[in-house]
């Protein structure tokens, strides 16, 4: 099997998480995540239809005549696109979503063509010809170019490679030694949409009050754009946007900076800079995770924002609630997650979504 996976045997669900974060998608190119999200969630919906931006909404009835319950994950991933192209063949890009330009350098990417896939890797200026004040300095994006090997504007025409097309992180999804623990690209924020098809995967066979679409928006990283458009298209009257968070268990980070640990639960975000979470349904959702001794973690992010942030001001407004994966380097080639964590956000999201109807929602609406 293709990727170091210490002989460690791939589940149903690793199968999932593997086909998910190998997939390719920038914001604006959701294409291959979005089929392959397809693929897992369509046993579980009664129909499967996107919005005209392209996010995928799979819808599961329980009562027709229910609340509207969207368990939102975004498709797309941080990546680059190309712009130019030089006449030495090196080939200039643009960021697409945050990056920290210390993670970028001397790291593989995959050109995504109309001819196919090319290989290249982030270069700049070597640092021995540099001076010294200068090497000091970290190395500004806009000084960065991709080499593909090629020796003229021409070949990397005909290699397919043109402006506008994405630029994708290289990365083998790998199972640690401790096998709980995940390493692959994208878990920002595929793992939201593994959640997603999850949450209704639990609820297949469960009765419900409730009408529940799994989402996968697209352009979350450059504006939580499909979120806005799926909420519009949804019109939910209650709202989870699942994604990763900030671990803070790694040297040098304080509980006062990030407190959350990997393998201690879910996330439950108290604030952030894209929303307040509604009270209510966070009182509900620990009351929840109490009840079935489901283990969490609150956590307040500073910066940065989720689904959440467009969907509880879409429509009307709408009670809305970020439950986040506890993720390790996140936005670079890799980042790393405990799957205990996203057992129990999806255990604790469908237990949630099994105790809610009509009334209950109205009670969190107007708490």
């Amino acid at each position: 099997m293709k990727g170091v996976i210490h002989m460690t045997k791939l589940d149903e669900t690793l199968t999932m998480l593997k086909a998910l974060t190998d997939a390719k998608g920038i914001p604006g190119n959701e294409r291959e995540p979005r089929e392959v999200m397809k693929k897992y969630i369509a046993p579980y919906a009664d129909e499967v239809t996107t919005d005209g931006l392209g996010s995928l909404i799979a819808k599961k009835v329980g009562n027709e005549q229910g609340p509207k319950i969207m368990v939102a994950g975004h498709l797309d991933e941080v990546g680059f696109m190309v712009t130019q192209i030089d006449e030495r063949g090196f080939i200039r890009f643009q960021t697409v979503g945050g990056w920290w330009s210390q993670v970028m350098l001397a790291q593989r990417v995959t050109i995504v063509t109309s001819k196919g896939e090319v290989t290249g890797i982030i270069g700049s200026k070597p640092p021995h010809i540099l001076p010294p004040e200068v090497r000091k300095k970290p190395v500004d994006i806009k000084d960065m170019f991709i080499d593909i090997g090629a020796s003229s504007r021409e070949e990397v025409a005909e290699w397919g490679v043109k402006p506008g097309d994405q630029v994708v992180p290289y990365f083998e999804f790998t199972v640690m030694n401790n096998e709980k623990m995940l390493l692959a690209k994208a878990w920002d924020n595929r793992i939201g949409c593994a959640i997603a098809i999850d949450v209704l995967k639990a609820l297949k066979n469960e009765t419900h009050e409730n009408v529940v679409y799994g989402v996968g928006t697209v352009q979350e990283e450059v504006g939580l754009r499909g979120a806005k458009t799926s909420a519009n298209f949804i019109e939910p009257d209650i709202a989870f946007a699942v994604d990763v968070g900030i671990a803070g268990d790694t040297p040098g980070v304080s509980d006062k900076e990030a407190s959350s640990k990997m393998g201690e639960g879910p996330q439950i975000i108290l604030y952030d800079a894209s929303m307040v979470s509604h009270k209510g349904l966070r009182d509900t959702v620990v009351d929840v995770a109490d009840e079935l001794n489901i283990p969490y973690q609150f956590d307040a992010i500073a910066g940065g924002g989720t689904d959440s942030g467009s969907i509880h001001i879409s429509a009307n407004g709408v009670p809305a609630l970020s439950i986040t994966i506890a993720t390790r380097y996140i936005h670079s080639h890799a980042a790393m997650l405990h799957r205990d964590d996203y057992e129990n956000a999806v255990k604790l999201i469908a237990e949630v979504i099994k105790r809610l109807d009509r009334n209950t929602v109205n009670a969190i609406t107007y708490n």
